[in-house]
């Protein structure tokens, strides 16, 4: 049944937010120990995290876990030894970014020697996190599967800065949209209604949210805001909303708040018009 199919996307969604928690605290407690022994590892890197999560720095330290592991080496050993990782892991090798590297463990100061214990550690805690990030995934890949046997899921799916990870997530908080009698009750749900008088722009000096509503949709939603700031879809019309506050001014909470109040209402109007059509259809097919 669709209730049944809700409540384990929900409860998949805390899962989720759990496992994310973890992934955080284990990911800072890695760099946290990376910083004895080979300061700054993770600014090496600016490669985006993979569809299953694993980010080259934490696979770099898993093999150069020690600036020794790169200075007592040369230039070309390393290079070829870098050269082997990159294909290991199906990365992109550059022969510039690998003298880049060489070049910046040269004058890094390790707190701790390069021995069997402190490895021991390292190892240990990228083990961990790795553990950590095949649950965060599989468990992102399972909300949309359940997501998808949902009947709005299309709809949502359409709207710009959702997509496979904020799609379910938005709908595993918001749940049936038909619960809800007006646009005006979503958003005091989501907490995101105060800041917006019935002209639809921002009162001056009014609080950027009511931060009464569902905080974890309101993450969600401030997500999915950050989303169309940097993919700035021009056509659309949350971003065109929230870059006008922008441009006025308007602090980031404010702007962020109101762009999110905007997105509900859409969706409320577009999910709630796509299951009245499919009940219609549903009646007159039978």
């Amino acid at each position: 049944p669709e209730e049944d199919t809700r409540l384990l996307l929900k409860n998949c969604y805390r899962q989720y937010q759990q496992y994310s928690k973890v992934q955080t605290m284990l990911k800072n407690n890695l760099i946290s120990l990376l910083d004895t022994t080979f300061p700054g590892m993770n600014r090496l890197f600016n490669t985006p995290a993979r569809a299953d999560g694993s980010e080259k720095w934490v696979d770099y330290a898993e093999l150069f876990w020690h600036v020794d592991c790169v200075r007592s080496l040369s230039l070309h050993a390393f290079s070829e030894k870098y050269r082997h990782f990159c294909e290991k892991q199906g990365y992109h090798f550059q022969q510039s970014k690998c003298e880049s590297l060489y070049a910046s463990a040269q004058d890094l100061i390790a707190v701790f020697p390069k021995n069997a214990q402190y490895k021991a550690l390292v190892k240990m805690a990228i083990g961990n996190l790795k553990e950590v990030i095949t649950h965060v995934e599989t468990l992102r890949a399972a909300m949309n599967e359940i997501a998808s046997q949902l009947p709005e899921y299309p709809v949502v799916m359409e709207m710009k800065g959702v997509g496979p990870s904020l799609g379910p997530q938005l709908m595993a908080e918001i749940g049936d949209p038909m619960r809800f009698k007006h646009r005006e009750a979503l958003t005091a749900f989501a907490g995101v209604d105060p800041g917006v008088n019935q002209s639809g722009t921002l009162n001056q000096g009014s609080n950027s949210a009511s931060k009464t509503g569902n905080p974890r949709l309101r993450h969600t939603l401030f997500k999915i805001m950050e989303v169309l700031i940097k993919l700035h879809p021009e056509e659309d019309k949350v971003y065109q909303f929230m870059d006008k506050k922008r441009s006025e001014g308007k602090p980031y909470l404010v702007y962020m708040t109101a762009g999110a109040n905007k997105f509900l209402r859409i969706y409320y109007g577009k999910t709630r018009e796509y299951l009245h059509a499919l009940e219609a259809d549903k009646e007159t097919n039978e």
